[in-house]
């Protein structure tokens, strides 16, 4: 795999490198502070929350034409909220609906994944039979997050259906990274890291069923949470959750500065969940167990980690060695060897609705055929949709494999319940290599696996920005905990910001 992605990186650098170019430098300090500051400075009267809410919406105005992230807006609905938000607070008086406890978020401009519904917007997932839809209300995040005072500006580009790691589709066109045009964002929560890591947003809503929240954020340079199984309401996003998907799909927080991780799950959470999580109590950093693994073995379909990736996740190691006197430990799980044909397996036996279906808007389509059309450019999708739906009908004609693996996978999953317990963290790389060019990731299809493997264990995964690489794209890691140990792996994420500077925005030098 080694000489194979070093040849095929530079013939796309051949192809795609002079295109390359960076957004322009954030000049308004409004944009620069983190959610929670920007909500209190509101409600202290020390900013109007019209001119926060439009100095977001002036730099969407000034980023999206390079990178194509924001699909669809509601800027003037925005000020209108921003405005009755002002005149409320200009009386004197906070009432009890935009109070901190209330809410936490009052004023605070939020972006979302496009599959995620907000009334009024488009809710299409990328897909062409789907143009012209508009969500006549919100999904449960959204209306969790309007409760908490934020305001929806706008809505962000994703992969078709959600189900590859480009951003991409036929009705939208591919979103660009903020760091270097001629690289992809991930997918499929894409846009939405890509804004944020412009500078277009400061929290966001992810979606994550293999990495999709994680990959993005990864690639962008800013913090992404994958919550625990069943911790956040998934409704109102399309396509929704069927049968064993609901044990993969999870909503997220996707945010610039680690600081707003916590506050922002907490709402998606709600007050049951958040009790449950035990979101509220401190994380004494040095009681943890620490473990690291370096990659996953050796996987055949998966790239070799970058050895700027390995170095990055070992200063992590030294600086909790250091700072907390704890020894970081190594274990053998050679299970995660097999990561990318345990997560295939998962979704192919899970019951759900198929992709092919899915494709078809609830009318299976013949992925070879559409292949076919795809050649003579009569299709409706993209290649990357199509050849899913190709592997897909590969992987349901090999049952007994399928059986096997996804026993080896809940033999994982014990083990890693074994491993992390209630106070254990793993850190794990988010991905094998920094950004790769546009349409690259159609030849590292198992890439993914690095984030996938996680959701079908359904545990807790935290990515971690840790700086630029030598060529300028952002790298970091994931910190992985025990089931429900969500709040662990966010105070391990608040600690990694604080030792290494999290977010580095994305400027020309």
């Amino acid at each position: 795999m080694g000489i194979f992605n070093r040849v095929l990186t530079s013939i796309f650098k051949l192809i795609y490198d002079r295109t390359g170019k960076k957004v322009p430098p954030i000049t308004d300090d409004i944009l620069l502070k983190t959610a929670t500051e920007l909500a209190r400075s509101i409600r202290n009267r020390e900013i109007k929350c019209v001119d926060v809410v439009e100095a977001f919406i002036n730099r969407i105005k000034t980023v999206n034409p390079i990178v194509n992230a924001v699909v669809a807006e509601r800027y003037d609905e925005a000020m209108n909220e921003a405005r009755r938000i002002d005149d409320s607070l200009d009386t004197g008086t906070i009432e009890e609906q935009y109070s901190e406890e209330t809410a936490p978020f009052l004023g605070v401009p939020f972006t979302a994944k496009e599959a995620f519904a907000i009334k009024g917007m488009p809710n299409t997932s990328g897909l062409v039979s789907r143009m012209g839809i508009i969500s006549d209300c919100d999904a449960a995040v959204v209306a969790s997050l309007r409760r908490a005072g934020a305001i929806p500006i706008a809505v962000t580009n994703c992969s078709e259906l959600c189900m590859w790691w480009e951003s991409t589709n036929n009705v939208y066109g591919t979103t660009t990274n903020a760091y270097n045009t001629s690289r992809i964002v991930g997918g499929s929560s894409g846009g939405e890291a890509c804004n944020l890591a412009s500078g277009g947003s400061v929290i966001g809503i992810g979606s994550d069923i293999g990495g999709s929240i994680r990959m993005p954020a990864f690639f962008c340079g800013i913090f992404g949470h994958k919550p625990t199984t069943g911790i956040v309401n998934n409704d109102g996003q399309y396509p929704t959750a069927t049968a064993g998907d609901k044990e993969f799909l999870v909503t997220g927080p996707m945010c610039r500065f680690a600081t707003d991780l916590l506050p922002t799950f907490k709402v998606m959470a709600g007050q049951e969940m958040s009790a449950t999580l035990k979101l509220d109590e401190e994380v004494d950093l040095q009681s943890l167990k620490y473990f690291t693994m370096e990659d996953d073995g050796g996987c055949i379909f998966v790239s070799a980690v970058d050895p700027e990736i390995k170095a990055a996740q070992q200063q992590v190691v030294r600086h909790l060695e250091e700072t907390f006197g704890v020894a970081v430990e190594t274990p053998e799980m050679k299970k995660m060897k097999l990561s990318f044909q345990m997560w295939t397996a998962k979704m192919s036996t899970c019951g759900a609705e198929t992709f092919c279906s899915l494709m078809g808007n609830g009318t299976p389509v013949n992925p070879y055929w559409e292949f076919l059309k795809w050649i003579f450019h009569f299709s409706d999708h993209t290649l990357a949709a199509i050849g899913l739906g190709m592997s897909e009908k590969l992987s349901e004609a090999q049952a007994e494999r399928n059986k096997k693996l996804v026993s080896i996978c809940d033999a994982l999953k014990v083990e890693f319940q074994n491993l992390l317990g209630d106070n254990g963290i793993l850190l794990y790389p988010t991905h094998p290599r920094p950004a790769p060019y546009h349409n690259q990731p159609l030849f590292m299809l198992g890439n993914f696996a690095y984030t996938g493997i996680f959701n079908v264990l359904g545990l807790p995964a935290t990515h971690c920005p840790m700086g630029l690489n030598s060529e300028g794209l952002p790298i970091g890691i994931q910190v992985v905990g025990g089931s429900k140990s969500d709040r662990l792996t966010i105070a391990v994420a608040k600690e990694i910001e604080k030792a290494f500077g999290g977010w580095v925005p994305p400027i020309e030098p």
